[in-house]
């Protein structure tokens, strides 16, 4: 019998169960979105695949009724965790007037939801390291009672923004997580053509703040991190920065072929390390998962993303009128 160490997490058998549930929608969201973009119904996928453990394990670390997130393109199980639902997300992806993030004018994967609390994100890599970092200085500033939880991939940790930011949360130390997901490849370059160090969290220490790696394959070993520096930031202790180490499954994104510069070796470790599989296995033998749930979970996972893929084809594409709606403020009606 395999060791019950979601308990060990304070995480019942339903936390353990709902961590996978949501880990399998975002997998299955991204197939579909892999085969309408391939049967040229959607123009753009950037992929979460391989990334679902370091997502949710994360995310539900996180209190989703009062912390903000700033995540970045890849993080479907993130924003599903804090409220986004598959059809919002179909909806971004087919670029209609109703996709939550922009209202069909960004790509997909500029995540954005006032309601739940998600930072505008946008195409320059790393940019919503800052603005996490402003909105912690913000909770400091109010003493209000929420963290901050900024993501990113290893390759734009190298970018200004990086060491701004976390430079700017470690002097005041405010209450931010910044989690780094590493999936070793930013679109073809390898990380050790990337990084000098061993590891991205290395660089934590000239920042004056803790930094740990962990296996991103295992939702249970982030929420454990996560969930500490969470306790952390509330407690006043200051910020953290978090390695999460997985394998990116798919090419960078549908415009990309990674079979230029990834060798059949690497795609078969990518795919022997699948978290989804990995962590399935580990609730099977715990008999937390049985035959009878995964075909539960997998009938309504499916119902759910073959009614979101209906109804955000059918829906109505922005009006062109509308093309400058929320670019610059309106003076008529009050809306300034």
């Amino acid at each position: 019998m395999a060791k019950n160490r979601h308990e060990e997490q304070g995480l019942s058998n339903d936390d353990a169960l709902k961590i996978f549930e949501t880990m399998l929608m975002a997998r299955r969201i991204d197939e579909r979105m892999w085969l309408l973009n391939r049967a040229g119904k959607i123009p753009f996928v950037i992929s979460c695949q391989g990334q679902e453990a370091t997502q949710v394990g994360a995310a539900y670390a996180l209190d989703n009724t009062k912390d903000y997130i700033a995540p970045y393109y890849r993080d479907m199980g993130v924003v599903l965790h804090f409220g986004m639902t598959a059809r919002e997300l179909m909806l971004s992806a087919f670029a209609k007037a109703e996709d939550p993030n922009s209202g069909g004018r960004q790509m997909p994967g500029h995540f954005g939801q006032k309601k739940n609390r998600i930072l505008t994100g946008s195409s320059p890599v790393t940019t919503q390291l800052p603005h996490a970092v402003g909105v912690a200085l913000a909770a400091k500033i109010q003493k209000k009672d929420f963290i901050t939880f900024v993501t990113l991939g290893e390759g734009s940790s190298n970018q200004g923004d990086f060491h701004e930011g976390l430079n700017f949360a470690g002097v005041h130390k405010l209450p931010c997580i910044t989690l780094v997901e590493n999936n070793k490849y930013a679109i073809s370059v390898p990380y050790d053509r990337q990084v000098a160090s061993k590891n991205v969290s290395d660089r934590a220490i000239g920042y004056g703040m803790p930094g740990v790696t962990v296996d991103g394959t295992d939702p249970l070993e982030v929420y454990k991190v996560v969930k500490e520096a969470a306790d952390r930031a509330r407690n006043g202790e200051g910020p953290s920065l978090i390695e999460a180490v997985s394998h990116r499954l798919t090419a960078h994104s549908s415009d990309d072929d990674h079979r230029q510069y990834r060798t059949a070796e690497d795609l078969a470790e990518g795919q022997a390390a699948d978290p989804i599989g990995k962590f399935a296995a580990y609730l099977t033998e715990l008999n937390i998962l049985t035959e009878e749930i995964e075909k539960d979970l997998n009938d309504r996972i499916m119902k759910e993303v073959n009614e979101a893929t209906d109804y955000a084809e059918n829906a109505p594409y922005a009006a062109p009128e509308d093309a400058l709606k929320y670019v610059y403020a309106e003076k008529d009606g009050g809306n300034a």
